[in-house]
């Protein structure tokens, strides 16, 4: 790691939203585990672990292309606040409805749905104003790869904390601390001082300009690509996540604690990933990284699916958490740097229905295979198509060179 992992950092008002963010993940991180936790206790089911991750992700993939309309027509930084602020809300319901312990599955899952919806609009206004942040648009990526480094160090210590804090305290204060977390990611874009928001006039209704977002991915095949690849990984691998909770509480034979420790470890690997994708320098072939930590991702997985030595393991769940960024960083930023600023919102959500949309398919795929086959064989069964889409990247590398996934043309094609 050099200087040049943190040159984002140089723009104000990205260090204000990187600050915010960072505090504000990690209350999310915290009351995503507690929710798992919860559902699992309550249920002992592993479909409805699935069941949870549909309704949490699903709306998402439902209203993220209007999201992404109203992202590229309104204005993203008002839009922003708003979303958080809803996001606050939908903690603090949830901490009252788990204070008063007089609660059933369905609340749960409905107040997940909330957030789905709230999330359908947030990624794509949060995801495109990343890109006002940053004064000097060739620190774009860095600015992308901090943000995933963000997601997952607040991965490392969330998950962590919620496990030690509901052995503790209660779920319901862990609920709680993600609302408070809140008042960071507010505060921080409060202080921002953005260019004046000039609205543009829009010869099309809101359903043409989704036409006119899904034509453009279908008629620019280098982003169509990583897309598909996104969507394929989203919902045949990535749910592995939803296992977990298995893993710790009847293969481990552990607590809240362990759940916590096992998510934080895979939160270790991926925290090291984007520090990794942050340090790389100008020229690098992202698609070609893509490619291989794809592999990594599968081959962590399969070591992780069938082993039961607890510290083995969590060195398994580093692997597989390192291959796992990539697959979300380094799309999202080959799709920023390459679209068209004025689709930046409508193919954000497109990429968010591609990771968001697919997800909670596979939560529902995954959770009824392993009542069937059993979670290793399931987890097993994952990383072998995790090595099957690594393969497919590295044949369309081949056929089709994305010379523009490179680091070294990210300025030219922010220029254009």
């Amino acid at each position: 790691m050099n200087i040049t992992t943190f040159n984002a950092f140089k723009s104000r008002n990205y260090r204000l939203y990187f600050t915010g963010q960072s505090i504000s993940l990690i209350g999310t991180w915290m009351q995503k585990t507690a929710v798992s936790w919860v559902v699992y206790s309550l249920t002992h089911s592993k479909f409805m672990l699935g069941v949870t991750l549909f309704a949490s992700l699903f709306p998402s993939f439902l209203f993220s292309s209007i999201g992404g309309v109203v992202s590229d027509r309104y204005n993203r930084y008002r839009l922003l606040l708003i979303t958080q602020i809803a996001s606050m809300i939908q903690a603090i319901l949830l901490t009252v409805l788990v204070f008063y312990k007089e609660y059933h599955i369905w609340q749960i899952i409905t107040l997940s749905a909330i957030l789905g919806f709230i999330n359908a609009f947030d990624v794509p206004a949060r995801q495109s104003l990343v890109y006002e942040m940053v004064d000097d648009k060739k620190y774009l990526p860095n600015a992308l790869a901090l943000n995933s480094s963000m997601v997952n160090l607040s991965r490392l210590i969330g998950p962590g904390i919620a496990g030690l804090i509901i052995e503790k305290f209660g779920d319901d204060v862990c609920f709680g601390l993600n609302a408070l977390s809140f008042i960071a990611v507010i505060g921080s874009l409060l202080l921002m001082k953005l260019p004046v928001f000039k609205p543009s006039q829009h010869k099309k209704n809101i359903l043409g300009e989704m036409r006119e977002g899904f034509r453009y991915v279908k008629n620019t095949p280098s982003i169509g690509l990583v897309l598909l690849m996104l969507a394929l990984m989203s919902l045949f691998v990535l749910p592995f996540s939803t296992l977990i909770p298995v893993y710790a509480k009847d293969i481990f034979k552990g607590t809240a604690s362990t759940f916590g420790v096992i998510d934080s470890f895979i939160g270790v690997g991926a925290f090291g990933g984007a520090l990794f994708l942050a340090s790389l320098p100008f020229g690098r072939n992202l698609k070609k990284i893509l490619a291989i930590n794809t592999l990594v991702f599968g081959t962590g997985l399969i070591l992780f699916s069938h082993i039961h030595y607890y510290p083995l393991a969590l060195v398994f769940a580093a692997i597989s958490g390192f291959g796992m960024m990539s697959q979300i960083t380094i799309s999202n930023t080959l799709i920023q740097t390459t679209v068209d600023p004025g689709m930046r919102g409508r193919v954000i959500s497109i990429y968010a229905m591609a990771f968001f949309g697919m997800q909670p398919l596979g939560g529902l795929m995954i959770g009824s295979i392993s009542q069937v086959i059993g979670t290793p064989d399931t987890v097993l069964l994952e990383g072998l198509i995790a090595l099957v889409i690594g393969g497919i990247h590295f044949y369309f590398l081949k056929k089709f060179p994305f010379k523009a996934g490179s680091l070294a043309s990210t300025e030219t094609n922010l220029s254009e």
